[in-house]
């Protein structure tokens, strides 16, 4: 037999209060809200951005702060290599330390994506980082994802939907 445990339940970061109140409320652990994009050092000085869940054909600015990187310098500029899904739009010194990278990425398949981009020295020669961009990219017709903060949606694309075509074919 069961036994009814009292107090509160536990259930997977969320706990639920068993008082009887007027007012119902959740508190969630402390290590769940982290909801920031990760930049993730890696051991070859290059760098790992995880920017959480997006949607299919949705466009996101994404903002995130580099640690510094002494190599590099301070004019920093996107290598011109271009990359459709990912684009470097501003490059800025962090006021507490660090290079602020705002970028736009479009979201243009489903699944676990990564993205790079490469961070060049306009005075170094050969000096460079990379930067990939990690984003888990769900299904339009699956609900809307909680975006970190740090990442916002700035358009969608169109879904072509050919039964709401008006073009009557050939006669």
């Amino acid at each position: 037999m069961a036994t009814a445990k009292k107090g509160s339940v536990k259930a997977g970061g969320v706990r639920f209060s068993e008082e009887a109140t007027a007012h119902s409320h959740v508190h969630f652990d402390e290590k769940l809200h982290d909801s920031v994009v990760m930049v993730i050092p890696e051991s070859d000085g290059n760098f790992l951005v995880k920017v959480g869940f997006l949607k299919t054909q949705h466009k996101y600015e994404i903002v995130f702060t580099l640690p510094e990187v002494p190599a590099l310098g301070a004019d920093v500029c996107p290598a011109p290599v271009p990359n459709p899904h990912l684009r470097v739009t501003n490059i800025a010194p962090d006021p507490e330390g660090g290079l602020k990278v705002t970028c736009e990425y479009m979201a243009h398949q489903e699944g676990v994506l990564c993205e790079e981009t490469l961070l060049v020295s306009e005075s170094k020669e050969d000096a460079s980082v990379k930067v990939k961009v990690h984003a888990r990219v769900m299904d339009r017709h699956h609900g809307t994802p909680m975006l970190l903060e740090g990442v916002r949606c700035i358009g969608a694309e169109h879904e072509y939907d050919s039964e709401q075509s008006d073009w009557q074919g050939f006669d």
